[in-house]
């Protein structure tokens, strides 16, 4: 089977192509595939724990089968400064340490990690499970300008911001933030900083599964409900 393989940013530098039309076996996974480009162009690796990957574009698991006609791109993170942070929207479990992992640096004497997790109730009513949506353009570029309104105001390092979209069960993580600095304090205030921020200027929305109907809500601390529906 054909499939079309594009390489975008520091990707696109280490293999050398733009893109590349190549033939696979059927029933090859993205996991094979990104292994066969790893062979190829060894510079791949270093890059390897923050490399997204997408099928049809849309970022796709390594365990993701590949069909004829498939059109695969090769990305750094969505977005990212030139020091170190990383900004992204994900449908995917959002791995916590893998993200501290990324931007622990040399000069770092903090990391200052935030989860949002969903809990199992909100308004004293039970929660079933929540779904994330959000104008995903627009959203990476407010990350963006809250990460460099934190540098501004904070002495840190590095910062990190992943959002997840779609249906979230109880107990997993809708957002986390990791942020380095030379000292814990600047670490601290920064994170505390980012998700407040993020809840006032980054447009994703959420809406909350009760037994006896659903809930768009606003950021913490709003109470006007947008729209409640029941069965």
């Amino acid at each position: 089977m054909k499939v079309n393989v594009l390489f975008f940013g520091v990707t696109h530098d280490l293999t050398g192509m733009a893109q590349e039309h190549v033939d696979l076996p059927a029933g090859e996974s993205l996991a094979g595939l990104r292994r066969r480009y790893e062979t190829r162009f060894p510079g791949l690796l270093s890059v390897s724990g923050s490399l997204l990957l997408a099928v049809n574009q849309e970022i796709a698991k390594g365990s993701t089968l590949l069909r004829e006609g498939d059109e695969v791109a090769f990305m750094p993170p969505v977005s990212g400064g030139v020091n170190g942070d990383v900004y992204r929207i994900t449908r995917d479990p959002i791995c916590t340490a893998e993200l501290a992992g990324q931007l622990r640096a040399p000069q770092d004497g903090a990391v200052v990690v935030f989860e949002g997790i969903v809990r199992n109730h909100s308004r004293g009513r039970a929660t079933l499970y929540l779904e994330y949506e959000g104008y995903e353009p627009m959203a990476i570029r407010k990350m963006e300008e809250l990460g460099q309104e934190a540098r501004q105001r904070f002495a840190m390092d590095s910062i990190a911001i992943i959002h997840r979209l779609g249906r979230l069960e109880i107990g997993e993580t809708s957002v986390a933030i990791a942020v380095t600095a030379e000292h814990r304090r600047a670490a601290f205030e920064a994170c505390q900083f980012a998700i407040d921020r993020l809840k006032q200027i980054v447009p994703i929305w959420k809406k909350e599964y009760f037994a006896d109907g659903a809930v768009w809500a606003e950021g913490e601390g709003q109470t006007r409900i947008l729209v409640e529906s029941r069965k």
